[in-house]
């Protein structure tokens, strides 16, 4: 049944999306040389914020907020086959194809700014400024790439896109998969692209005036989108999956590329990053994209 195929992918998606989540902050606590929490203390707190109650309140907009942000988590996991062969794990990926998942991307930063603008949080909204102040410039060479890929490839379909690769994406067309790279680290909230959370300059930029139960929904949401961001990467340069062995495997390669750079480069400003993103994989993605149609 497709109702229980759906909670599968849900349930591993959030156990997925926490454990890496987990990795990464003793990941990246190992290379400033310290120690990080428990792999599992993200789960721990998640679980732990669903049982409190709110210290705020500020409306129903602002609650709506994390709630726009989960659907926009979910439905884009939905979207997206987790393998390319088999009918289990497949989703709603029969229903749509990427162009939908590419408009699902960007629900959830325009969900967090309509609950965040009605907190009324000098941080909140300056996180929420920034990070619609990049949005469009991480967007676009992303969609520049992806457009490319579907237009090689003669289909939207993901599964499509991933099975017919007998060279992998990323080898065949390096250029654009470069490109889509720089914004995917942007995409997945890391350095040097993390202007609208930045750790004690804006004090977690949107997610400070949130508590409770919903801090704990922006906390699973963050888990979901970010293993559903890393399966559609793999399916779009790196070949797909056809089982659980080889999805863990790319995707953790995936994920620890980009963890990486966000350890290891400093934070641009906004404008240096919208700069930085409308100079350089934008245009790094435009040549990819005339050289493989030239070839």
């Amino acid at each position: 049944m497709i109702v229980v195929d759906l909670l599968l992918m849900l349930v591993v998606a959030y156990a997925v999306g926490f454990l890496y989540y987990g990795l990464y902050r003793n990941i990246t606590a190992r290379f400033q040389r310290r120690f990080g929490p428990p792999v599992w203390q993200s789960f721990i707190d998640s679980i732990k914020f669903f049982f409190k109650e709110e210290s705020t309140s500020h409306g129903w907009m602002f609650y709506l907020g994390p709630v726009i942000m989960m659907s926009g988590a979910i439905m884009t996991l939905f979207f997206i086959p987790f393998f390319t062969v088999g009918d289990t794990f497949q989703g709603l990926s029969q229903y749509g194809n990427a162009f939908v998942i590419l408009y699902l991307l960007v629900l959830g930063p325009l969900g967090n700014a309509l609950g965040v603008g009605t907190g009324g949080s000098p941080f909140g909204a300056m996180g929420i400024t920034r990070g619609l102040t990049r949005l469009f410039a991480m967007e676009l060479p992303f969609y520049i790439a992806v457009i490319a890929i579907m237009s090689l490839s003669g289909s939207a379909d993901i599964a499509t896109i991933a099975s017919e690769q007998t060279t992998f994406n990323a080898f065949a067309y390096p250029l654009l998969f470069i490109a889509a790279m720089i914004s995917f680290i942007g995409m997945m909230g890391q350095s040097p692209f993390d202007v609208p959370g930045a750790p004690v300059e804006v004090y977690s930029g949107p997610a400070s005036e949130f508590s409770g139960k919903f801090l704990a929904l922006l906390m699973s949401q963050s888990a979901i989108f970010t293993f559903a961001k890393l399966v559609l990467m793999v399916h779009l340069f790196l070949g797909g999956a056809s089982g659980f062995l080889e999805l863990l495997l790319k995707t953790f390669i995936l994920f620890i590329v980009v963890i990486a750079f966000g350890a290891i480069y400093g934070r641009f400003k906004t404008p240096q990053a919208v700069d930085f993103l409308l100079k350089v994989p934008t245009t790094i993605a435009v040549v990819g994209l005339i050289l493989a149609t030239w070839s």
